[in-house]
């Protein structure tokens, strides 16, 4: 049995399933502070003594670094209470069996690849516009790390000549995309949900104009073969339409790219897509 957990922002879902990835059971609950959510997660799992591996996509930015004296952590996110986690190593006090540990998005960059909205392609990123904005990269099978793992919902980002008042929500860099197109920042700008704008094109384009520049500039250095592009302000389906116009006029015919229906795509897996890159996460930190 294999074990997976993707934390986020809002919440965190632990999950275990079977060598051929099939989820048994799941839970989920809030991500509150470190210990209550380590007492959340050792519940769920003390369960399970036939636990073989355990896989972990964190929210970050997060250290994968293996020659780091903090591999494992969590370091300077946004949430104050999870600077400086060990993450990791709390789990591995825990349960003594093969982990595999990076960022929510690269796992779920690594689900849709192998079982998603990827699959039969080389290289993919996956982008998640919710809470925050976060993205993930994989290249021939391997989810893209080095010193440390890509934070592309922090790229900064021209801001929109009818934007220029909005000073953004990002507590590190104000107007980087996160900070001009993450679901607060919709919330903070028109005082209303994305679900309840869901009819306000002028919503889209904007969100569209700012999603465009971080594909655009995403296209010019990883040129993957797909981006998938999920989270929950991505379930408004109309923003693609919007997307597709706007990375077209960005880009401006500078570089080739496949056809944008099989270029810019919502995820298969949909709200799966993390922790099914977990699961796999196990399964390869088993077999290695």
């Amino acid at each position: 049995m294999l074990g997976a957990i993707e934390t986020g922002g809002t919440k965190i879902v632990c999950a275990v399933g079977d060598d051929a990835l099939n989820i048994i059971e799941r839970v989920s609950f809030p991500t509150t502070t470190p210990d209550e959510t380590f007492e959340h997660i050792f519940n769920f799992f003390d369960q399970y003594d036939e636990l073989k591996a355990i896989g972990i996509g964190s929210f970050g930015p997060i250290d994968v670094n293996k020659e780091s004296d903090t591999y494992g952590y969590i370091t300077s996110t946004p949430k104050l209470a999870w600077q400086d986690t060990d993450f990791l190593g709390r789990m591995k006090a825990r349960y003594d069996i093969p982990m595999g540990w990076t960022t929510d998005v690269n796992a779920a960059a690594l689900g849709e690849y192998e079982l998603g909205a990827a699959q039969g392609t080389n290289s993919c990123v996956y982008i998640t516009v919710g809470t925050g904005i976060g993205g993930g990269a994989v290249v021939d099978g391997k989810p893209l790390e080095g010193y440390g793992h890509p934070e592309l919902g922090h790229m900064l980002v021209r801001l929109h000549p009818e934007d220029t008042a909005f000073d953004g929500f990002c507590p590190f860099h104000g107007t980087c995309l996160e900070g001009v197109a993450a679901g607060p920042a919709i919330e903070q700008r028109y005082g209303k949900s994305g679900q309840e704008l869901a009819e306000e094109a002028h919503v889209w384009e904007l969100e569209a104009f700012y999603l465009a520049q971080a594909i655009v500039n995403i296209t010019l250095t990883l040129s993957p073969e797909r981006i998938v592009l999920g989270g929950g302000v991505m379930k408004q389906r109309q923003i693609f339409r919007f997307l597709k116009k706007a990375f077209k006029e960005q880009l401006n015919d500078y570089v080739a790219t496949p056809p944008l229906d099989e270029y810019l795509v919502p995820p298969a897996l949909e709200d799966n897509a993390g922790i099914t890159g977990g699961l796999l996460l196990a399964k390869r930190a088993l077999q290695s």
